[in-house]
């Protein structure tokens, strides 16, 4: 038995006898554990899947053991995802500091930092949001204007960020500013670290079409924040930006595995609501083709994914490859939700109507709710773009 099937079977072992049964059910959104101080566990079993996986280190399993990680290289990650899937354990913490802050900092932050951040982001102590876009730079998120003036051993932050999930609930927020209004637009940008508690800082909520508030708009008046918290040097804060943009659309390509969902079979769904032959082949042909086309596009995206981990594993990644993931996954994703609701019919127009099943109400919910995934991390229009530049090395229709 090679080392890495001698791991697998350990990992199956210990996944089996320690993962409690209910957590090996369906995701259902009011019950994934966040981290952070208003940190809460929706059960006893809850508690104890997330307090057996930190204490592996398997929160955060590719992570250095120094910071409370696993330690784990590449080959042996994918492997205990792909076990904890098998299984269907549900992960055992959300946390916008493993996906995103996380690997930035390991790249990029002082010791000081890593040492400070890291162990707690591991360990659900701490719960990060994302201060980027702006209510005047989104897309164009070069353009941000939210000041950061230097005042001896500290910056002052003046302006407001947008679209910040879950603000209202985090602890910190890692924050895009611009330190040099007179520099070209990126130039100008430094990355902070700033404490959600800090004088000045106020929350509003946003409520989106699907019912929900995840998203806030941030102010900051005259925040004051240590220099200490700047992530790399400063005004060179958009290198760090880009490189925590590619850990976002990783986790934007993957979400099909990190959030509620229903996991009805598409072709038994439509049999139920639009009905089949008596060899149970559907009776709308368009729709046979459509669901048809939606499994292809899947298999499509789980055979892309194989090979991108085959290219880490090989150390010949391809850089092209890894840059239609966000959009594809996103977009299959809304496919489906479409797709889903098409079959419903009008039974999958009311995101509370009693006289719906819950399923069907969730369907509906989900489908408002996944609007979102084609913008947030960056638009599937600015993602083409990416991707014609640099995957396939088009010429720009720029004039300049």
């Amino acid at each position: 038995m090679s080392d890495l099937e001698s791991f697998r079977s350990e990992v199956r072992h210990w996944l089996e006898q320690n993962c409690p049964e209910s957590q090996r059910q369906p995701i259902v959104r009011d019950e994934q554990i966040w981290g952070g101080r208003q940190r809460r566990f929706p059960s006893d079993d809850a508690q104890l899947w997330f307090e057996r996986m930190r204490d592996k280190g398997w929160t955060a399993p590719d992570w250095p053991v120094a910071f409370g990680g696993g330690g784990l290289d590449p080959a042996r990650a994918n492997i205990l995802s792909q076990e904890m899937r098998r299984l269907k354990c549900r992960p055992p913490l959300y946390e916008s500091g493993l996906w995103m802050l996380g690997p930035a900092l390991l790249e990029f932050g002082t010791d000081e930092q890593k040492q400070e951040h890291l162990p707690k982001i591991v360990r659900g102590e701490i719960r990060w949001c994302q201060g980027y876009s702006e209510p005047g730079a989104g897309s164009e998120l070069a353009g941000l204007q939210m000041r950061a003036e230097e005042d001896g051993d500290e910056f002052v932050l003046n302006g407001s960020k947008i679209w910040t999930t879950a603000a209202d609930l985090s602890d910190w927020i890692f924050c895009l500013v611009r330190t040099d209004p007179h520099a070209s637009k990126q130039a100008g940008i430094s990355f902070l670290l700033v404490d959600m508690e800090t004088p000045g800082i106020s929350v509003a909520p946003i409520k989106l079409i699907s019912g929900d508030s995840e998203f806030c708009q941030t102010f900051f008046d005259n925040v004051r924040v240590p220099k200490r918290n700047l992530v790399g040097k400063q005004n060179e804060g958009w290198t760090v930006a880009k490189a925590l943009l590619r850990h976002e659309r990783k986790l934007m390509a993957m979400m099909d595995d990190m959030v509620e969902k229903n996991d009805r079979d598409l072709v038994e769904v439509a049999r139920e609501y639009v009905g089949s032959h008596g060899n149970g082949e559907l009776l709308n042909h368009s729709l046979r083709e459509r669901i048809a086309e939606q499994r292809m596009r899947e298999r499509a995206l789980k055979l892309c994914e194989q090979r991108i981990f085959l290219h880490a594993r090989a150390r010949s990644s391809d850089g092209g490859l890894a840059m239609i993931m966000k959009y594809a996954g996103t977009s299959s994703q809304q496919h489906k939700d479409a797709l889903l609701l098409d079959i419903l019919g009008d039974r999958g127009l009311s995101l509370d109507d009693e006289n719906l099943s819950i399923a069907e109400r969730r369907d509906c919910r989900n489908w408002a709710f996944n609007k979102s995934l084609t913008i947030a991390g960056g638009t599937s229009e600015v993602q083409l773009n990416i991707i014609a530049r640099k995957a396939l090395a088009l010429p720009s229709n720029d004039p300049g």
